[in-house]
């Protein structure tokens, strides 16, 4: 299986749209700080995830996600950015 994740950020408030074979794996690199472009925004909380068959289908809707409509899209049907953001 291959899964698109989204992490919230309690410090930055900013999402971040990712796609992984390993989800607890590549969520604990994320928590420690093992990732160089997340590492500064720590704390994560993973909020989204959904699982795919192939990698292609990950990618694919991973990179949808990082559009602009594909962002309106998660925000809408998700995440809820105020209520995140209220709670963290």
């Amino acid at each position: 299986m291959f899964y698109v994740y989204i992490l919230w950020s309690s410090k930055s408030k900013n999402f971040y749209f990712g796609y992984t074979d390993n989800l607890k794996e590549r969520i604990n690199e994320h928590t420690k700080g093992l990732v160089k472009s997340t590492k500064p925004q720590r704390p994560w909380r993973l909020v989204f995830y959904a699982a795919f068959e192939t990698k292609k289908l990950a990618k694919d809707f991973e990179r949808y996600l990082k559009t602009g409509s594909g962002k309106a899209f998660a925000y809408k049907r998700f995440l809820n950015s105020e209520v995140l953001k209220k709670n963290c």
